[in-house]
């Protein structure tokens, strides 16, 4: 039994109602961080258009143009791999705040640039920050929520991803990019102010054998209540937390030492850095959810609004849609952020393998119908990143479908699953590689987008990004699981055994029972495993 020790100024027993909303004041400086990232990973949209050829101060020919909009993407798999260090040795909390800082300075330089150097300086440093960002977005958010509003608290967030964006394509139509990037320094700045007033999680104070935080933590997130309301999620958190201080060496080896005890301790540190590494990376707790979380990126970006985001006002013009360029990016935002509403409705009751599958096969028939219109509406000549090329006749078509590939974008999951996925060990670390790999596929993705519409044209890059699409779709049914309503430390044992990254569905299942595979309860595997390293003690 937990000995629990006293909490000061922690008030009366919490109402469900004040649970839910100390949680959702918890993610507000995560929020915050989002909707800075979103202005961010959207500023070159709406500065492109102006840059390219501009007649006068600065300008930016086609190469350089592709160069702008994909850079932030090039910095931001640094920032992602550094994200995990500073949140393990920090705390969630006080990562939440050191990671605005790039932002704030990248803002600043973008309002003020005098050449092209210090604009590319400022929209790498606008990448590096959005790579910090990542690991402590996810992992506070993740961690400070019950199971049972996970889902919907981690949309919220990414609801603020899409006002983000949307901000900045609104800011894009009233002001000039320089105004824009101006605006812009609120949000890290306010993000940064809020971090102070929101408590640490407690399962990184618990790593921290800080117990008496912990417990004052996890009753401020479960509505300012006492601790004996909190006493049986305590528990077993102290349970799940008694591992964190083990070795993972001895763990590893199923020898269950004492701290204490541990014949590792005086092992060299190259050695014993290199077995923990091991012990905690490369095994199938880690390395499937993130063969899992690769995947789904690469499919996402591949398919389709995200490599031709910098470029999305040109894209619309080359394609004749029916409607002012720049207000179709605004309505894109709006779309955006209309789907994120709606996805934070639908999660609870579809869970986030469906609406992962679906919005994936949305996106493939998306491109799918924007390329046929392509091949079959717009001559050879056209090249978006040439305004002289572009037809002269409009047609509402390609508009319906590109919203309909940005609705299908916007209800993607990829970012809510990254935050609850992982093991603690290796949460944070393994969070920041896999957005170090988004980055780094989105920086090729955007980067391509020019040769690969030189090469086979609109229609022909609208092709491949169906393909990625479908491919997606396909890897996501038979590989997604379902991990709406399952608590973090249970969520690990969905990847250990054989054949555990399949997921529960009808079909898969009769095949199953015709291969004779069976497939353990994770609750309740997670349960007697609890039980079993408890009575080691």
């Amino acid at each position: 039994m937990v000995n629990y020790p006293p909490v000061d100024g922690i008030g009366p027993p919490g109402t469900r109602v004040k649970s839910i909303a100390a949680q959702l004041l918890a993610s507000m400086s995560p929020n915050l961080l989002l909707m800075d990232l979103g202005m961010a990973i959207s500023f070159a949209t709406v500065a492109v258009p102006d840059l390219l050829h501009a007649p006068e101060g600065l300008s930016l020919d086609d190469t350089q143009a592709s160069w702008f909009g994909s850079l932030s993407y090039l910095t931001q798999p640094f920032g992602a791999i550094l994200s995990g260090l500073i949140v393990d040795y920090f705390g969630r909390k006080k990562a939440s705040i050191l990671v605005n800082i790039p932002h704030v300075i990248a803002w600043i330089l973008a309002y003020f640039s005098w050449n092209l150097p210090s604009l590319f300086i400022a929209n790498g440093l606008l990448g590096l920050g959005t790579g910090l960002m990542e690991a402590p977005i996810f992992a506070y958010v993740g961690e400070v929520c019950e199971p049972s509003i996970r889902g919907t608290v981690c949309t919220v967030t990414q609801l603020f991803l899409a006002i983000g964006t949307l901000n900045m394509y609104f800011l894009g139509t009233v002001v000039s990019w320089r105004n824009a990037a101006l605006i812009s320094l609120a949000a890290p700045i306010l993000a940064m102010v809020l971090s102070f007033f929101v408590p640490e999680t407690p399962v990184w104070l618990l790593s921290q054998n800080r117990e008496k935080d912990a417990l004052k933590s996890l009753c401020y997130l479960r509505g300012w209540t006492s601790a004996e309301n909190v006493k049986e999620e305590f528990d077993e958190l102290i349970i799940y937390c008694k591992n964190l201080h083990r070795c993972i060496i001895c763990l590893r080896e199923d020898e269950y030492r004492k701290t204490e005890d541990c014949p590792h301790r005086n092992m060299n540190i190259f050695k014993r850095s290199y077995l923990q590494f091991k012990n905690e990376m490369l095994v199938k707790a880690t390395l499937r959810p993130f063969s899992l979380g690769i995947l789904y990126f690469l499919f996402y970006v591949m398919s389709g609004l995200t490599p031709i985001r910098p470029n999305m006002v040109n894209v619309c013009g080359a394609f004749g849609m029916a409607d002012n360029r720049k207000n179709i990016v605004l309505k894109v935002g709006i779309i955006t952020l209309t789907a994120a509403i709606l996805v934070i409705g639908l999660i609870k009751i579809a869970g986030k393998r469906k609406l992962g599958i679906t919005a994936m096969l949305g996106t493939g028939l998306s491109c799918t119908a924007l390329s046929v219109y392509a091949k079959h509406h717009l001559d050879d000549s056209v090249f978006s990143y040439d305004v002289d090329t572009f037809p002269k006749d409009t047609s509402v078509w390609p508009l319906v479908f590109f919203y309909l590939l940005t609705f299908c974008t916007g209800c993607n999951v990829s970012w809510v699953l990254l935050g609850e996925i992982f093991p603690f060990r290796s949460r944070a670390r393994a969070q920041g590689l896999a957005a170090a790999w988004n980055y780094i596929v989105t920086f090729f993705g955007t980067k391509s987008y020019i040769d690969l519409e030189i090469h086979f044209k609109l229609w022909g890059t609208f092709a491949v990004y169906a393909a990625f699409a479908f491919v997606g779709t396909v890897y996501l049914y038979f590989f997604i699981p379902e991990t709406e309503g399952v608590p973090l430390h249970e969520i690990e044992y969905f990847y250990k055994g054989s054949l555990r990254t399949f997921a529960y569905d009808p079909f898969i299942n009769f095949f199953r029972r015709i291969f004779g595979i069976t497939r353990e309860d994770p609750r309740i595997v997670c349960k007697e495993e609890n039980e079993k390293n408890d009575t080691k003690f």
